[in-house]
């Protein structure tokens, strides 16, 4: 079992105690059943831990992708206008070296995912359980397989008649372009081994414990005098893919002010799954209106 359900499983035995149980809120809540706890135990490790049997092939894949994530994703991981790019910034140096070369570059644009994970196994562990977007863990362990395989494929780690399986992830691992990018030479990384504990932490600071406020104060977003302290933060983001990045700039307040519904659509993240005229995850405002006109 893994360290996350064996964490789960303790608060569960520690809220079945009687004694424990009773406060401080009697009569609020249950104690978690063998079979909840095992539904959330569902977590795959770096070392493969919790890997479940399955497979599927790139082509498989690519037929699952085009129907359950290009909607968020684009065709070929390229994004659109909901995420960004997946995979891109990688070569075959990389894949042979372990160490993406244009994560050194500054003037690099993008940072994609396969550029940055060094895991196969975060991949497939994600992918599992936050996957759809719209209908998390709906996908079956094949599916999931599958479309590992083609995001793979994409991203040029494995060949297109590739079949993955809970064997061949592993050396799946050994191609990863970014695999040795991770480091536990640090402070924040538990148990023993280089950092693990033993390292000095990045401060020595105590918590002062006084003076604390009596009550939280939610800020939502900045104050309006800072908006534009540091320009258009939208004119700034990357330029491959869909670019979401919220206008901030004193140049944009005349056309905030000649479309204010779009202007909404924007700041509430509307335009993410729906698009003026075209569908992305939902329908489009085009189709909407089209339904609705003259309904009054």
């Amino acid at each position: 079992m893994s360290r996350f359900s064996d964490a789960l499983l303790a608060a569960a035995l520690l809220l079945s105690t009687p004694a424990l149980a009773a406060e401080p809120f009697p009569g609020v809540g249950r104690p978690a059943t063998p079979a909840e706890v095992k539904a959330w135990d569902i977590d795959v490790g770096p070392d493969f831990a919790g890997l479940p049997k399955g497979s599927g092939s790139v082509e498989r894949g690519q037929a699952v992708w085009e129907d359950k994530c290009a909607a968020c994703h684009g065709t070929f991981a390229e994004s659109n206008s909901v995420f960004s790019p997946l995979v891109g910034g990688t070569t075959a140096e990389d894949v042979k070296t372990g160490h993406v070369a244009n994560l050194k570059r500054p003037d690099f644009p993008q940072r994609t995912t396969v550029m940055k994970v060094a895991t196969v196994s975060t991949l497939f562990d994600y992918i599992r359980r936050a996957m759809p977007w719209n209908a998390p863990k709906s996908l079956s362990d094949d599916e999931v397989y599958a479309v590992l395989a083609y995001l793979l494929n994409l991203a040029e780690v494995v060949p297109d008649d590739f079949v993955l399986d809970e064997t061949t992830i592993r050396a799946v691992q050994e191609r990863l372009p970014n695999r040795h990018g991770m480091t536990t030479a640090h402070a924040l990384w538990p148990g023993p081994g280089p950092g693990g504990g033993t390292s000095k932490p990045d401060t020595a600071n105590t918590g002062c414990m006084t003076n604390c406020k009596t009550a939280v104060e939610q800020v939502s977003a900045l104050p309006e005098h800072a908006w534009s302290a540091h320009g258009n933060l939208a004119q700034q983001n990357r330029r491959i893919g869909g670019v979401r990045g919220k206008k901030t700039g004193p140049e944009e307040a005349e056309a905030d002010a000649a479309a204010p519904g779009r202007t909404l659509a924007e700041r509430q993240g509307c335009l993410s799954c729906h698009g003026v005229s075209s569908r992305i995850v939902g329908p489009s405002y085009a189709e909407v209106a089209a339904k609705y006109r003259g309904a009054g």
